[in-house]
């Protein structure tokens, strides 16, 4: 299953334009993805922990290449504990996405109300784009293939099932607000190998 083929993706995405192929529902869930996208450590105990449950060995394989590919040290952008868990403010980042029209950003509430929440709509121009760059540019299919692993470790949990179980990680709920949430490679790594000798014996 691709991202974009997730049911939570692209359930009613109509309903928001003839256009729109995919909606992505609440910014906490958009948070808690983009911390699994930045902490590749933090994804791959999400695998391990998905292994022991499925038995699903592609997941293991998965978690041992991001080991094997030292992405914990190449490729990790450290994000902040606030209040409610890892953040990163998204307005830059999606600027560039919704000025191409890549993506469209609602909000659902009551006017001049409270937002009860943030949806993430992908266009068909958006869709187009992530193909042809992912093509042009193998070097940056890593990112459409991690995003759909993500996607897969995520489910359809919604944003706050999402931080909660980023929570149960010490190190992750340890961290004092306003700090860099610390990695947790070394711990993941020794699990890692545990599981691998309990395979072989």
């Amino acid at each position: 299953m691709t991202l974009l083929s997730h049911p939570d993706c692209r359930a009613a995405a109509r309903y928001w334009g003839r256009d729109v192929v995919c909606v992505l529902h609440s910014q906490s869930r958009l948070q808690a993805l983009d911390f699994w996208m930045r902490n590749p450590d933090y994804l791959a105990n999400e695998l391990l922990t998905e292994f022991e449950t499925s038995g699903e060995r592609d997941l293991l394989t998965i978690a041992q290449r991001i080991f094997y590919d030292r992405e914990p040290d190449l490729r990790r952008l450290p994000m902040v504990r606030y209040l409610f868990g890892a953040f990163e403010p998204l307005d830059n980042a999606l600027a560039i996405l919704r000025a191409a029209d890549l993506i469209r950003i609602k909000r659902d509430g009551v006017p001049g109300g409270k937002i009860r929440e943030h949806l993430y709509l992908l266009t068909a121009a958006g869709e187009d784009a992530l193909g042809r760059i992912a093509a042009a540019a193998p070097e940056l299919s890593w990112y459409r293939d991690r995003a759909c692993i993500v996607a897969r470790v995520a489910g359809a949990q919604g944003g706050k099932a999402l931080k909660d179980r980023q929570y149960l990680q010490a190190e992750y709920a340890g961290t004092e607000l306003s700090h860099v949430i610390q990695p947790v490679t070394d711990r993941v790594l020794a699990r890692l190998a545990t599981i691998m000798e309990g395979l072989v014996e």
